[in-house]
């Protein structure tokens, strides 16, 4: 049947034909209900089985969810490993930066730095005290 055929159904026959469709609903055999009740027995009989002992977890498993995980986990170790580099390498520098207050007893407190020589700048902080 071609979309350009003109010989179609009224409503009425339409509404006659699914009534009939309706009527005659399929039913399954005996022979197939069997069947699925069986598969479904055996199926029951299988999850009602006997599971495994569930697993313990470790200490160290115990730890790292008390952590909060593995993102957890490697925010720490970046903050151990950036903590122990700016221990090793810059102890001077810092102390310098923070004027002394770091280490008093350094060679480094007369060495002290105002905010013009820490904050990037073209001019500093001078063009802004000479307009204002």
């Amino acid at each position: 049947m071609e979309m350009t055929d003109h010989d179609r159904l009224t409503d009425s026959e339409l509404d006659a034909l699914f009534d009939a469709g309706r009527d005659a609903a399929p039913v399954p055999s005996e022979a197939l209900m069997v069947r699925i009740m069986a598969d479904a027995e055996a199926e029951i009989t299988r999850r009602e089985g006997p599971r495994a002992p569930a697993r313990r977890r470790g200490p160290f498993a115990g730890f790292l969810a008390g952590l909060g995980g593995w993102p957890a986990l490697a925010g720490l170790a970046t903050a151990t490993v950036a903590g122990v580099w700016l221990g090793f390498s810059a102890p001077d520098s810092l102390n310098s930066l923070a004027g002394g207050l770091l280490l008093p007893d350094s060679a480094t407190t007369a060495t002290r730095y105002d905010l013009e020589d820490i904050v990037p700048g073209y001019g500093g902080l001078a063009a802004l005290y000479e307009e204002g």
